[in-house]
C-alpha cells in the first residue's frame, strides 16, 4: 500500500517510473472495443502531443486534476482528460508541451512543477495523435484558472478515488453512429474512458507495483 505522506509518495513514484513500464498491457485493460478493430496505425501525418498528470497535496490527502472538455464539433468533445495538447514549435520537447498546455488550459504555474517521469506514449487513432503522459507534482494545491474555450470544468480527483477498484465499469456508447463497448472509471460523477482511462490504467499499475 502506498505511503500517503506526500513526500514519500512522490519519491516512491519517481522510482517506480524509472522501472520498465507496463505500457500496452495496462492500456488494453481500458481500451474500447473498436480500438484495434480497424488496424489504424501512426503515419506521416500523425502529430505529437502531451498531457500533464500533476499530483498535489490537499487536506491530508493527494489529488490530481482532470478537465472536462466542452461540447464542440470534434472527436473529444465532452470528454474527461488530463490537461494537455499538441506540440508546438516553441516546445523543445514533449515535457515542455505538457507543462505549457497545462498552464494555458488550467493556469498551473509550471515553474513550480517538479517532473517525476513519463508514462508510455499512447496513439489515439480518432485524432491521429501520439500523446505523451508526463507525471509531476506541485507542493501545494494550485489555484485553477480554466480557459473557457478549452475547459468546461476542472475536476479534482483524490488518489483514493483513483485507487478504488469499484469505480471500474463498462457500457455501450455511440461514437459517430457506431456502437462500441467502452470500459470507464466512474470518478467524481463523471465517466472517464478512452485514452485518458488507458493512461490511468497504466498509472495505477505503476502505483500498485
Amino acid at each position: 500500500m502506498i505511503d500517503t505522506t506526500f513526500q514519500t509518495f512522490t519519491e516512491d513514484l519517481r522510482q517506480r517510473l524509472q522501472r520498465p513500464l507496463p505500457g500496452e498491457a495496462a492500456h488494453q485493460k481500458m481500451a474500447s472495443s473498436n480500438r484495434y478493430r480497424f488496424g489504424i496505425k501512426p503515419n506521416e501525418r500523425t502529430r505529437r502531443s502531451a498531457v500533464l498528470i500533476c499530483f498535489y497535496p490537499y487536506r491530508n490527502t493527494i489529488y490530481v486534476p482532470l478537465i472536462l472538455r466542452p461540447q464542440y464539433d470534434g472527436v473529444h468533445a465532452g470528454q474527461m482528460a488530463f490537461p494537455g495538447g499538441r506540440m508546438e514549435r516553441v516546445d523543445e520537447n514533449l515535457t515542455r508541451t505538457a507543462l505549457r498546455e497545462a498552464q494555458e488550459e488550467v493556469g498551473i504555474r509550471v515553474s513550480d512543477v517538479t517532473v517525476l517521469g513519463l508514462l508510455t506514449e499512447l496513439y489515439i487513432p480518432p485524432s491521429n495523435f501520439y500523446v505523451q503522459p508526463v507525471v509531476g507534482f506541485l507542493p501545494y494545491r494550485p489555484d485553477f484558472y480554466p480557459d473557457p474555450h478549452e475547459v468546461e470544468a476542472v475536476v479534482e480527483v483524490s488518489l483514493d478515488s483513483l485507487l478504488d477498484e469499484t469505480t471500474v465499469g463498462s457500457s455501450q456508447i455511440e461514437i459517430r453512429g457506431v456502437q462500441i463497448d467502452a470500459p470507464f472509471y466512474q470518478i467524481e460523477g463523471q465517466r472517464v474512458w478512452g485514452a485518458t482511462a488507458m493512461m490511468i490504467s497504466e498509472l495505477l499499475m505503476v502505483l500498485n507495483g
